[in-house]
């Protein structure tokens, strides 16, 4: 049996949760361990329509949902379709710009292709779910909601909450009222989901830590009115919160950015390659973390990666394990293999067997230049060395002719001569030829 494994197979999530080291703040551990062994539980994260896709970043709480799934617990996706018409303040040092009901909407529709790749939405008693806020909060009145929920927040408690303090204290930004209500929105969600549909568990990134808290708070207010106005002690609801800590990078860096820009969920996106070469390119010191906290390896695979990458650093066995697992999860073994074998390609030079898509994806940022086709169309078509120097593959005709002399200049893949004379039938596609001086630097001609 797995080291966290329950008697039933399952894993116990909070301990799962734990080593991974994805557990950062719970509201009441002891009870919701409890509350967990006593059946089928459901939990929710909701995901802020603030773009088609979601970024790695995000990817954070999904793999949350999947855990609660492989513990036997019931995820619920929540769409902001509502939340998403007015926008969270947390962790925001400026007001959001309000985005139109359509965007919210295409956003909403948008990113619901990313969850099926990595939950299960079948019918089973731990299937995931997925409903959008909009459905409720679309329906309630600003009197109902001020009678039925405002009637529940301190005006001074709200103060004190860093998203709207921090706020304050910068005259220039402040904060909206429709900003400084997203809170009641929020907590409105998780008592909504609680009374209908029976979720006893909200988490979230560290930034949600004040919204989740007062969701709960709002559910055993709620409670406390519909006793009869019992103490607040003597009222007893299941209501839970838990969050994950901060991904960071061990060298400052922000996570989730690429030298393209952000890493997304989507491949129209960010392709299946560059997913890939984003995870194969972490560092020595971040690789443990985020293999424990973006894969489903368990502990003994996780552990033996790190001891490979101890004994040989330099063959990168970690990066590996986890550029491969992390692909697969989310864009499937046959797209992973697909960008292994364009990296193969791309190292070993032979980029003829790429396709125009891949050529494309696997050379975004490499030096570019350009070429009339007619040139090449010409009787002797255009003097390799001519070219190199034109289109600044080598600084110079004298630094031109030791490469080629060197053997260490290619054309789409194959070492060419210093007589060679470039042609049309170089041209791949139809649109580019590839130069390469040694191993590592390549440059695309355009061909026009």
């Amino acid at each position: 049996m797995a080291e966290n494994a329950t008697a039933s197979g399952r894993t116990d999530l909070l301990d799962e949760l734990t080593w991974r080291g994805m557990l950062h703040q719970v509201t009441d551990e002891k009870g919701l361990r409890a509350h967990l062994a006593g059946g089928v539980r459901k939990a929710y994260i909701g995901f802020d329509p603030t773009a088609d896709s979601l970024t790695v970043g995000n990817l954070v709480q999904i793999m949350m949902l999947r855990h609660c799934q492989e513990a036997g617990l019931k995820p619920i996706v929540l769409c902001g379709g509502g939340t998403g018409l007015i926008g969270d303040p947390s962790g925001k040092s400026a007001e959001r710009e309000l985005q139109t009901e359509e965007r919210v909407r295409h956003n909403v529709e948008s990113q619901k292709r990313i969850f099926g790749r990595l939950l299960d939405f079948s019918d089973r008693p731990n299937g995931a779910v997925m409903v959008n806020n909009l459905d409720w909060l679309g329906k309630i009145g600003y009197i109902e909601m001020l009678r039925d929920v405002g009637k529940f927040f301190s005006i001074n408690q709200m103060l004190q909450r860093d998203s709207v303090k921090n706020r304050l204290e910068n005259r220039e930004q402040g904060i909206s009222y429709t900003e400084f209500s997203y809170v009641l929105l929020q907590a409105y969600d998780y008592l909504h989901l609680h009374r209908t549909a029976g979720v006893t568990l909200q988490m979230g990134g560290s930034d949600q830590w004040g919204n989740i808290v007062s969701g709960i708070d709002l559910i055993r207010r709620e409670a406390v009115q519909r006793a009869g106005g019992a103490g607040a002690e003597d009222v007893r609801v299941d209501a839970f919160g838990l969050t994950t800590p901060l991904i960071t990078k061990a060298d400052g860096g922000k996570f989730g950015k690429s030298e393209s820009g952000a890493v997304w969920l989507t491949a129209d996106r960010t392709s299946p390659y560059a997913y890939y070469q984003f995870w194969l390119n972490a560092s020595d010191a971040d690789v443990g973390k985020f293999l424990r906290t973006f894969t489903l390896l368990g502990r003994e695979q996780i552990e033996d990666l790190e001891k490979q990458q101890a004994t040989s650093p330099g063959a990168r066995p970690a990066q590996r394990g986890l550029a491969i697992a992390a692909t697969d999860l989310l864009h499937g073994a046959a797209e992973r293999q697909k960008a292994e074998a364009a990296a193969a390609a791309l190292f070993s030079g032979d980029v003829r067997s790429l396709d125009a898509a891949m050529l494309g994806e696997v050379l975004a940022g490499v030096q570019t230049g350009t070429l009339a086709r007619a040139a090449l169309e010409a009787a002797d078509g255009v003097a390799i060395l001519d070219l190199i120097v034109q289109v600044g593959l080598v600084p110079s005709r004298g630094e031109g002719k030791t490469q080629l002399q060197a053997g260490a200049i290619s054309i789409n893949g194959q070492k060419v001569a210093m007589e060679h004379k470039v042609t049309a039938a170089d041209v791949l596609h139809g649109t580019m030829i590839l130069l390469r001086k040694g191993k590592k630097n390549w440059l695309r001609v355009n061909v026009g």
